[in-house]
């Protein structure tokens, strides 16, 4: 049932799907279409009743009950509040990252808003209305309320396709661009013929499909065009002022001159700051506050690696054939995790709200825990017991390249059965890892370097040796599980063969 607006009633408290936004599109422009047929019958009406020329549109003959619901929404509107839904978890409140929008801008469907980002993920939220922004509710770095308006917006309700470009916008330009250009025989530009020479498309120009056969039925490269419009935008004022000769052409593929190095202000001295605590580390704080109340046991132990170390080099140009980018230790030693899980499964485990049961997990969801640019996170790997060493990573390679864009999802961060955290990357060789709560076990690993030590024979060796550190729910995990099941998993990295046994 199409509401007031021309879409559902209270649509804009909720997200939008791909296929609904285009389906409301649809009818709009279909509505609009037939308002603009009816216009003449509407514009006579009034004249012969005396109304006033502001109610002309809304005077529009009723072809139906809905055609008139819709033409009255035609008629331009105060602004209307953009919600913020909820965006999924139970999650109430966000931090505003970044707008991409200001007062006054103009946007389409599907435009990006604004970035914001929850205590699990970063969401980039767009417009699902054609309008104009008449104002933002939030600062760059305060918290929004799921509930609460993030912006008013004025939505666009003249006539014609809301996707279609203004015929005659208003760019501040000279008092001469303001009178009608002629555009079926335009005056020849300076440089005009040099730069039709030069073929269209030779690099990205964002234009609209009508700004973009306007320059080719003029042969005019885009990319000789300097833009107005927002975000770079060549528009199709910008064409014609190049065609009636009142802008430059510039050079095709010409680069902005780079902004000349200021002189650095004077340092003033150095003072204290509050920083707030949100986000991804705020739900951190929380975490690792609930986790500091489990009694924690620690048991360290050491990996010889030249053998897992000698596999790698033989697996990453196979690899490589199929796809991979870079294979490292990681996935082998996700997957012999996975093994030893499956051996002793009461690891894979959590307890109970009650504190009453050990709830063992069927799948191995093992967690990889990453230094991004917003925080520690630990996106976890589904099921690893039923993936293939190259599945896993694929998997690995794709987490790592989501946290480091921002772009985990929620589910990639749910669900986790054990955890990984490899300090070894940042030079670390034993930790302390603090357990991820519900899980009841983590693993620490430190940097992998080579050491001398005896061999079997009592010779002194160069071995490549890395440092684990292990933390167990001491209520649930005693040492002599922690140990056992150490030294299994050290059993598949010092002999990595075996591991084609359960493979």
């Amino acid at each position: 049932d199409i509401g007031e607006a021309g879409h559902e009633p209270g649509c804009h408290h909720l997200p939008l799907s791909l296929r609904h936004c285009r389906k409301r599109v649809t009818q709009t422009r279909m509505l609009r279409r037939l308002a603009a047929r009816s216009a003449p019958l509407a514009r006579a009406s009034a004249v012969r009743a005396g109304r006033p020329p502001h109610a002309l549109r809304l005077a529009a003959a009723p072809l139906s009950r809905s055609f008139v619901s819709t033409a009255a929404a035609a008629a331009p509107s105060s602004a209307q509040p953009f919600m913020l839904a909820d965006i999924g978890e139970g999650i109430a409140e966000v931090e505003v990252l970044q707008w991409f929008v200001k007062p006054g801008d103009t946007v389409d469907q599907f435009d990006r808003i604004c970035e914001v980002q929850s205590d699990k993920a970063t969401v980039e939220i767009s417009s699902p209305y054609v309008g104009t922004i008449e104002s933002l509710e939030y600062e760059v770095g305060s918290i929004a309320k799921v509930g609460t308006p993030l912006l008013h917006i004025s939505v666009d309700g003249a006539g014609g396709d809301a996707g279609a470009e203004p015929e005659q916008p208003a760019p501040p330009v000279a008092a001469a661009a303001a009178a009608p250009l002629p555009v079926s025989e335009p005056a020849p530009a300076a440089g005009a013929t040099a730069a039709a020479a030069s073929p269209a498309g030779d690099r990205k120009v964002l234009s609209t499909p009508a700004t973009r056969a306007l320059a080719k039925r003029h042969k005019l490269d885009l990319g000789t065009v300097t833009p107005t419009g927002r975000g770079g935008r060549v528009t199709k004022q910008d064409v014609l002022l190049v065609l009636n000769g009142s802008a430059p052409v510039q050079p095709a593929g010409a680069a902005a001159a780079a902004p000349q190095p200021q002189p650095a202000a004077p340092s003033a001295a150095a003072e204290d700051r509050a920083v707030p605590i949100r986000g991804i580390r705020k739900a951190m704080f929380a975490q690792m506050t609930a986790a500091n109340a489990v009694p924690h046991f620690n048991f360290c132990d050491e990996v010889r690696m030249d053998a897992l170390m000698e596999v790698r080099q033989q697996l990453k140009q196979v690899a490589l054939d199929k796809g991979l980018g870079k294979f490292t230790l990681m996935p082998l030693i996700v997957k012999a995790t996975s093994l030893a899980l499956a051996e002793f499964p009461e690891l894979n485990a959590s307890i109970s709200e009650a504190g009453s049961e050990l709830l063992v997990k069927g799948s191995h969801n093992i967690g990889v825990a990453m230094d991004t640019p917003h925080g520690l996170l630990v996106p976890n790997i589904k099921d690893v017991g039923s993936l293939t060493l190259l599945q896993v990573a694929q998997e690995l390679s794709r987490l790592q390249a989501d946290a480091a864009a921002g772009k985990l999802s929620i589910p990639d961060l749910k669900g986790g059965t054990f955890t990984l955290s490899n300090i070894g990357n940042l030079g670390g060789t034993y930790t302390g890892p603090v357990i991820n709560l519900p899980e009841i076990a983590i693993a620490g690993l430190g940097k992998t370097r080579p050491v001398p030590r005896y061999d079997e024979a009592g010779a002194l060796v160069r071995q490549s040796i890395m440092q684990v550190s292990w933390s167990a729910d001491h209520r649930v995990v005693d040492g002599a599980m922690m140990a056992r099941f150490s030294n299994a998993w050290i059993g598949y990295l010092e002999k990595p063969a075996t591991m084609l046994l359960t493979l």
